[in-house]
């Protein structure tokens, strides 16, 4: 019997690297993809040789190309390859006033946290449906669940992601596939080498943790999985406040950091 396979997107680093590792420890094949070549090769000698049997194929694409993704699309089909589980962990962000910011560092979060994520999805998704088996994890954030002033496309994308993945779990739901919006507060990652120190709101949690709250949230068909239990509380805690206070706190709170 064959293994399944995993495509993890931004595997490179931080939360995207920590997927490959525990989905080879999970029998997985894995699909990398990002930018940075040699520290896709890395990864995958590492997972090779922790995990003997393990395939990995390494693709160095940037996902902000519109055409990235039907060239994945077309590699793994001419290699026979089917994709049972997709990471869409590619993403950033930047921190700022919107109105000074530089217009092509907003214009790429669009094409990354968004469309890259939905142009994948659709890849992979028809496939996973008609087989009657697969999982999508989409990384959205907790800043997904209200404005978020200095990061305002940022935000916006992450509401994106959490809306989109909410709505195609339901309507996949019953053919046999999961789809979670995985949602971490700060992680201990790169992310904040692109965003700025200030973008940090709280303590960091550990990708370990994160990609645990991801796959116990995949293995139970969970369609929205926060990660950590503060975290947890001040996402679910917003929905009962006034917007124009929520508003007000979260600028009080990126503009304070």
């Amino acid at each position: 019997m064959s293994r399944p396979v995993a495509l993890v997107t931004g595997a490179s680093a931080g939360i995207g690297a920590e997927f490959a590792r525990a989905l080879a420890a999970r029998g997985y094949d894995l699909v990398l993809v990002a930018r940075r070549r040699e520290r896709l090769d890395a990864l995958a000698a590492e997972v090779e040789a922790a995990h003997p049997g393990t395939h990995v194929r390494s693709l160095a694409k940037d996902l902000v190309d519109p055409h990235a993704v039907s060239e994945i699309a077309s590699e793994l089909a001419s290699a026979g390859v089917d994709v049972d589980l997709l990471v869409n962990n590619a993403g950033f962000g930047v921190h700022g006033a919107f109105a000074k910011s530089e217009p092509s560092s907003q214009s790429g979060q669009v094409a990354l946290n968004i469309a890259a994520l939905v142009d994948l999805s659709r890849a992979f998704v028809t496939g996973m449906v008609e087989r009657g088996r697969g999982g999508i994890v989409n990384v959205a954030s907790t800043a997904a669940f209200q404005p978020l002033p200095a990061m305002a496309v940022y935000g916006a994308t992450k509401a994106f992601v959490l809306s989109f993945s909410e709505a195609l779990h339901e309507e996949v739901r019953r053919s046999g596939v999961s789809v979670v919006a995985l949602c971490p507060g700060a992680t201990a990652t790169e992310f904040f080498d692109i965003a700025g120190e200030k973008a940090s709101v709280g303590k960091r949690r550990d990708v370990r943790d994160v990609v645990r709250t991801g796959l116990r949230a995949l293995d139970r068909n969970r369609a929205v999985a926060i990660d950590g239990f503060a975290n947890a509380a001040l996402a679910n805690g917003v929905r009962f406040m006034p917007r124009g206070m929520t508003r007000s706190i979260a600028a009080a709170t990126m503009q304070a950091n």
